[in-house]
């Protein structure tokens, strides 16, 4: 899925993918950036590109750039014009599936992908979002061989991701063990990832297991991706282990930085079991 010479609209679609799955992605840290996004930078026409392919992945570019910004109106405007000037451009349908997506429309979501992965079988890219797609329409075992076709590809540069979609996917299913056993391998290569830490977190909690949970949930906290829902998930940890001090100073970052989230009136009704 090669558009622009360093992989721009390959990288955009899947942070995209993921900015507009991000609420329903357990929301927490990832709204912060797990991904850069779609820059700004110039297109590289391709090698061996027309002039109709060139016009419409210039189309594909903005409409990239408005899902990232939220404008998913926009987004479906400029993807439709790509399609118009390109009926042809698997890319363009990936990208339409994803906007369909932000726009809670899994049918045209569906409609999408599936055109897209027809026109592009062995794409890994496409398939994660397919499978993503595929676990919001609570098909878990549909969402799971997609998710395990993109990772047995070879050469798919974004595993991570992958897993830890996929161990979301576990968890919404309710097997709990294996959506711990994926994230972790998520962790193990992105360790980093704000979202990947607080849902083994909050899985480790849920099992009673309060002192794995504090090391994931104080890495998110002492990071820059610290927001409302990781603070709240680190002070109900604390508790679990007594550590009084260690909650009064996660609430007072709540207070602080949050003071109109529902975590911090939770925290203030002390609302743990919530």
């Amino acid at each position: 899925m090669r558009l622009w010479g360093g992989g721009g609209i390959r990288h955009g679609l899947l942070a995209a993918c993921l900015a507009a799955g991000a609420a329903a992605l357990g929301g927490c840290a990832h709204q912060a950036g797990l991904d850069s996004g779609v820059g700004a930078a110039e297109p590289v026409p391709a090698s061996g590109d027309t002039d109709v392919r060139r016009r419409a992945r210039i189309r594909l570019e903005l409409a990239a750039s408005y899902l990232q910004m939220g404008q998913t109106g926009v987004a479906l405007e400029e993807v439709q014009q790509a399609l118009a000037t390109d009926p042809s451009y698997a890319d363009a349908y990936h990208l339409r599936g994803l906007v369909y997506m932000a726009l809670a429309d899994l049918q045209g979501a569906e409609d999408s992908l599936k055109r897209a992965q027809a026109m592009r079988p062995n794409d890994p890219d496409i398939m994660h979002n397919y499978g993503w797609l595929q676990c919001q329409r609570q098909q878990y075992a549909q969402a799971n061989q997609l998710f395990e076709r993109a990772l047995a590809s070879p050469t798919y540069a974004s595993r991570s991701k992958t897993l830890m979609s996929q161990g979301l996917c576990y968890q919404r299913a309710g097997q709990v063990a294996e959506a711990e056993k994926t994230l972790l391998r998520a962790y193990e290569i992105d360790a980093g990832n704000p979202l990947v830490g607080y849902q083994l977190a909050s899985i480790l909690l849920a099992r009673d297991e309060p002192k794995r949970a504090q090391f994931y949930i104080r890495r998110v906290n002492n990071g820059e991706f610290s927001n409302a829902a990781s603070l709240w998930l680190g002070v109900k940890v604390e508790r679990a282990l007594g550590d009084s001090v260690a909650m009064r100073q996660l609430g007072e970052q709540l207070h602080k930085r949050f003071p109109d989230a529902k975590e911090t009136l939770a925290f203030e009704r002390g609302a743990f079991h919530e």
